[in-house]
């Protein structure tokens, strides 16, 4: 493990990373909120379905 070659490539990459623009950001995290709530649903279904079967919890 060469370490000064290491260490020059993760400055090299946070020089370049830039903060995002507004619209950007709210892309993002709308899609990631969307991927969130469709997860849930997804496991309220899976817990609903487990309560109406008989030796559900």
């Amino acid at each position: 493990m060469n370490t000064p070659t290491d260490l020059t490539s993760y400055i090299r990459v946070l020089k370049l990373a830039s903060t995002p623009s507004w619209d950007e950001f709210s892309k993002v995290s709308t899609i990631a909120g969307l991927g969130i709530v469709l997860v849930g649903f997804i496991g309220f279904i899976i817990f609903a379905i487990m309560t109406f079967i008989p030796g559900g919890p």
